[in-house]
């Protein structure tokens, strides 16, 4: 009796935390400002293909469940999750800067969606990684992208991957 109770209690617990996707998810907490305080990475983007589509950068937890998971499943467990996206910059390798909670692990992607569709289209668009992995045809692993950012600013480059053939690599000279 008490069980059913309390059941729908815990639903409407459940149905509050809910966080439905969309892709603004994680951006505005992503902003940098001038002259803020607290954690921020700076990401710098090289070897994009062109400058056509979006830039997307994505921060994540750095364990492997974590990983490329959900975003509104990570923002409503509380866990680190951070989005910036727009238009391609026109410099050679851009810089995007990305506001953090704190210090902590992370593991960062960056995708090149030239179509601007809001997906990861392995014929046409490049992705990169924190820490630069070798890319075969699945996503790596946490622990070989993860990165530990400190208080402050923290830099790191991105390397982007591209089809080339039947894999994925850098285009040549990019590394």
């Amino acid at each position: 009796m008490i069980r059913l109770l309390l059941l729908p209690a815990m639903l409407v617990m459940l149905t509050a935390a809910f966080i439905p996707s969309n892709p603004d998810l994680g951006t505005a907490e992503a902003q940098c400002r001038p002259g803020e305080a607290g954690t921020e990475l700076i990401v710098e983007i090289a070897g994009l293909k062109d400058r056509v589509g979006k830039l997307k950068v994505e921060v994540y937890p750095g364990t492997e469940g974590d990983f490329l998971a959900d975003d509104n499943i990570l923002l409503m467990a509380g866990k680190t999750f951070r989005r910036v996206e727009g238009a391609v910059p026109s410099e050679h390798n851009p810089h995007v800067c990305v506001h953090l909670p704190g210090p902590g692990r992370i593991a960062v992607m960056v995708l090149h969606d030239r179509d601007s569709n809001h997906r990861f289209n392995w014929q046409r668009d490049g992705v990169g990684f924190s820490n630069n992995p070798r890319l075969g045809w699945s996503k790596p692993r946490a622990d070989a992208v993860a990165v530990n950012v400190g208080a402050g600013v923290t830099s790191l480059r991105v390397v982007m991957n591209y089809r080339n053939g039947f894999s994925f690599g850098p285009i040549a000279g990019s590394r």
